[in-house]
């Protein structure tokens, strides 16, 4: 049925308007007269609807893997993952992570950048040469595309380390909010009877050390911790019974050796339940830690410091000097179980009346990915508490923490 022509009256001024502009542009694209990177792309789309549709879209190609030769001849490709001292990390998809004695490999041949860091030569950033590694003749060789390789002696070698890692940990200074993990809890209870009760609990933990990663000699270390106990009890006709708990403390650690550090830290206390309204505390002191592996850890670290305490009665008010003894205990149970302990003794030089202890233990089993189950204790002595006070008080909670990293 051959098509009628539609009558030019019958087409609004606006609609001959649209199909002069297409003729225009078809016209154009006939005629070629299309810049040549839009030619250039268009042809790039045709071609990846034809063979490179067919392979699943177009794909970077997969870096050539690492390959580990051994003294025996043997041979092992995957991963280099870093070297430390005369161990190399190995990652092979057959045989899994590896760590191997530099003595048994003959030759390594990396794919992947990587820094070497020398025994001999002290670390500078910006002077670390980046590139390509081959170990081989007890020589590793640094590949450097813009000038001459760099050739080191494998005793000479304290780390290879690899370019993610360097650049976040050692190329530059870390941003504020780098690295940073910890844990958040939550806990509550109601109770609507005769007596209404509520009762609120929570806590958060954050750490960062610098480098973040535990194989590198660490440079400094932050944390944050913070808790807080709330109760209350109504009754018609009695007074309102309150409870109310918060400690706030922050440290800062910088490294003199690998085990040895300089700490300054403070911390915040109020306690409803012994009068005290607030406790400030500022010191400064040195730490070590005593055992660091990968199942435990213990610190022992110790200070002098300031500590203005206020009462709710104000002339139980002090300004002292003492100092806090303290040990810090970490321990990785089965099932990613986690074990958390602290002890701490506070004595105050100009008021011998005027000291304090504290202890905590923190069990967190794991439940859901990273939620776990935290059950706490917590027990706060404070030998010259408000008149009418007791002396100690003890909190046991339950809550629902979630882990990040």
């Amino acid at each position: 049925m051959p098509v009628q022509p539609i009558p030019t009256g019958a087409i609004s001024p606006r609609l001959r308007f649209f199909f002069a502009c297409a003729s225009l542009a078809g016209g154009m694209l006939i005629a070629g007269a299309l810049p040549p990177a839009a030619a250039a792309k268009d042809v790039s789309g045709i071609a990846a609807t034809g063979k490179g549709a067919a392979n699943g879209g177009a794909s970077k190609p997969r870096p050539a893997p690492d390959v580990i030769v051994f003294t025996n001849g043997d041979q092992l490709s995957g991963l280099l993952e870093r070297v430390s001292g005369n161990s190399v990390l190995f990652k092979s998809d057959m045989a899994g992570e590896l760590t191997i004695s530099m003595d048994k490999i003959k030759e390594l041949r990396s794919s992947g950048n990587f820094a070497v860091i020398r025994k001999s030569v002290p670390f500078r950033r910006g002077t670390v040469q980046m590139g390509t590694v081959t170990l081989a003749d007890k020589k590793v060789t640094v590949a450097n595309p813009a000038g001459s390789p760099l050739t080191v002696p494998q005793s000479d070698v304290l780390y290879l380390i690899g370019q993610s890692t360097y650049d976040h940990d050692l190329a530059r200074k870390p941003g504020p909010f780098y690295g940073w993990g910890g844990n958040f809890t939550l806990g509550s209870s109601i109770v609507k009877a005769t007596q209404n009760s509520t009762t609120f609990t929570g806590a958060m933990s954050l750490q960062r050390g610098i480098p973040t990663v535990q194989w590198l000699p660490r440079r400094n270390r932050t944390t944050f911790n913070m808790n807080e106990a709330y109760g209350k009890v109504t009754q018609p006709g009695t007074a309102d019974v309150k409870t109310s708990i918060f400690h706030a403390d922050g440290e800062r650690d910088e490294y003199i050796s690998t085990k040895t550090y300089a700490l300054g830290q403070l911390a915040y206390d109020h306690n409803f339940s012994q009068g005290l309204d607030l406790a400030q505390t500022y010191g400064i002191g040195l730490g070590r830690t005593i055992i660091e592996n990968a199942v435990q850890q213990l610190d022992m670290k110790g200070d002098l410091h300031y500590l203005k305490q206020q009462f709710q009665d104000p002339s139980n008010n002090e300004d002292l000097v003492g100092s806090t003894f303290a040990e810090i205990y970490v321990r990785h149970l089965p099932h990613k179980v986690l074990f958390n302990e602290q002890l701490s003794l506070s004595p105050a030089w100009n008021f011998e009346q005027a000291f304090a202890a504290a202890g905590s233990a923190t069990l967190a089993v794991p439940v859901y990915k990273s939620f776990s189950l935290s059950v706490s204790t917590i027990d706060n002595y404070l030998n010259n508490p408000g008149a009418g006070f007791k002396k100690n008080s003890f909190q046991f909670t339950t809550g629902l923490t979630y882990s990040f990293k």
